[in-house]
């Protein structure tokens, strides 16, 4: 379990992170993207309906318990984070795109998020249940930083940026913080934890990634967009899913609940990494041939 000064500490570094996203962003930026919504809408529909689904569906398959199907779920159902956007800088994938998807689906987690949850989970006892009231207030409350960082980038771009820099580098230190933290507590329980478990965290991203792909690609998306609504759907905000559990459960409830979005953390950097450098070899590709394209034969 998190001492008081340590989920403080996981709280200010969440509010530095939205901080950082709204950062990568100006108004004019939705302004533009609703020139073009169909990319965007289809990362929305992958994140809400595919994420959760895919979750709930693998807890049922792996015969996961209460607590850990909970866990998937709520995973399942928050929105992608900063670590998206970087994965989808390396990848050579449209970081925009990355950036306005994560954005949006931040935004809209205020409505989305609770609802979802308590579709899927709103049957188990009351003990074990994620109050949808908890989502909502703790989502309202990070959109103010959100909002914030998007005001400072307009009005000063070279602070926006050095913001968006800091938000996006402390996602990933958050999820070694996380890490470590948690480990004093739950390593026992790691000990004890069957292959069903790991399967479920890892599994949830990499059918993100395929799910998301394929989607983006039959709603007619091209094959560099689809990319980066792959990495958009597989990578979900496993800090915000840490912060919603310690706001909501305590004790040994909340070791054995954080289990699943700190494993989900720690294995989809692992797993974004492979899939970031086959996209980055696939797209180097389309590019050379795109450019070959434009010379005439002699």
């Amino acid at each position: 379990m998190l001492s008081p000064a340590q989920e403080a500490l996981l709280a200010i570094m969440m509010v530095i992170i939205m901080f950082g996203m709204g950062s990568s962003l100006t108004f004019k930026d939705f302004r533009i993207a609703m020139r073009h919504p169909q990319a965007v809408m289809i990362g929305f529909a992958s994140q809400y309906l595919f994420m959760p689904l895919i979750a709930f569906t693998l807890a049922k398959v792996l015969g996961l318990n209460t607590v850990q199907t909970v866990g998937l779920v709520l995973m399942g159902c928050v929105p992608g984070g900063t670590t998206s956007n970087i994965f989808a800088y390396f990848s050579r994938s449209l970081l925009s795109l990355s950036i306005m998807m994560t954005v949006c689906s931040t935004l809209a987690a205020v409505l989305m998020v609770p609802v979802i949850l308590d579709f899927y989970t709103g049957d188990v006892d009351a003990q074990f249940r994620v109050p949808p009231e908890n989502v909502a207030s703790l989502l309202f409350v990070l959109l103010i930083p959100t909002l914030i960082g998007m005001w400072l980038r307009r009005f000063n771009a070279n602070a926006g940026a050095v913001s968006e820099l800091l938000g996006g580098v402390l996602g990933l230190l958050v999820i070694v913080y996380l890490l470590v933290t948690w480990l004093p507590g739950g390593a026992p329980l790691l000990r004890e934890t069957g292959w069903e478990t790991y399967a479920a965290v890892i599994g949830l991203g990499l059918c993100g990634f395929v799910i998301g792909y394929w989607f983006a690609r039959a709603t007619g998306l091209n094959r560099v967009k689809a990319r980066t609504v792959s990495l958009e759907t597989g990578i979900q905000n496993g800090p915000l899913a840490v912060l919603i559990v310690v706001i909501t459960f305590s004790g040994d409830l909340q070791i054995e609940m954080m289990a699943i979005p700190v494993l989900y953390s720690v294995f989809i950097v692992i797993t974004s990494s492979f899939v970031t450098l086959y996209y980055r070899k696939r797209n180097v590709r389309d590019e050379l041939l795109r450019d070959q394209a434009k010379v005439e034969p002699a």
